[in-house]
């Protein structure tokens, strides 16, 4: 099947699976109690396709191509994967009204507005360990920042005594704020290793084009890990919580995606 017509497809399925997930958390407490697997095996039937899609752009005969679009693509993939896989157990709905239609507008950037080829030449287990639990953590901290976004439009609207709407929807905000740390927790982590086999393991780390990308992660390394430092030490929670991460998301955004919009698409 053409790609344009899978790409369509699979826009298609998550916006549909996002606007019943909106009607689903417009009805509030009336439909918690219904059954959500058809929404959820609805926004698999997207992933597939988003999976499928990503792979055939990504992987070539010679290596990766992470262009600005594809890595976009790949990442809100995991990310999608992750809301799908908590959403079977934790009613946050909500989220993936936003996550989804972040993934339909990836699929439409890589699929019609493909950007020049990045080739990263995959040989060493090392580079490979590198990439994967870099994308992986960036893909967490995606999530975590929309969790946190969630979270204190959810403490404005409590303190305000204004709760109804989608609030009906989420769990109690101790809940929502577990679920954030526990992402965070295992974001912090995957980056950490992300970072330590790109400091022993490759030799441009520092090199002149990449060279913000790094300061920048390790600026978001720092701002998550203070954070649960603060968290863990001082209770941190509320709105220094969600400064925190969406401060530290911001590093990273600039540095991996922000710096790919540079070199392919301002200076190339």
């Amino acid at each position: 099947m053409n790609t344009m017509i899978i790409s369509a497809l699979c826009i298609l399925l998550y916006l549909s699976t996002s606007w019943l997930l909106g009607l689903r958390v417009a009805r509030g407490s009336e439909a918690s109690a219904e059954p959500k697997l058809g929404l959820i095996a609805l926004g698999f039937g997207a992933l597939i396709l988003h999976a499928s899609i990503s792979y055939n752009a990504i992987v070539l005969s010679n290596g990766l191509d992470l262009s600005l679009f594809n890595a976009a693509s790949l990442i809100t993939l995991i990310a999608t994967l992750m809301f799908l896989l908590t959403v079977i157990r934790t009613p946050i709905e909500p989220l993936g009204i936003m996550i989804l239609p972040c993934s339909a507008l990836t699929i439409a950037l890589a699929t019609w507005f493909p950007s020049q080829t990045a080739l990263i030449v995959t040989g060493e287990w090392q580079l490979k360990l590198h990439i994967i639990t870099s994308l992986i953590a960036y893909s967490l901290f995606c999530l975590a920042a929309v969790q946190a976004g969630l979270l204190a439009i959810q403490e404005k609207r409590l303190h305000a005594r204004h709760p109804g709407g989608f609030l009906r929807a989420l769990p109690p905000l101790q809940s929502m704020e577990t679920l954030l740390f526990e992402i965070i927790w295992v974001g912090f982590v995957l980056l950490t290793i992300g970072l330590l086999t790109g400091f022993f393991f490759l030799s441009d780390m520092f090199a002149q084009h990449i060279v913000h990308k790094t300061f920048l992660s390790i600026c978001a390394w720092l701002i998550f890990g203070t954070l649960l430092w603060g968290r863990a030490t001082h209770g941190w929670r509320g709105r220094t919580a969600t400064r925190w991460t969406l401060s530290g998301f911001v590093a990273l955004l600039l540095a991996y995606l922000g710096s790919k919009l540079v070199l392919e698409l301002i200076i190339a």
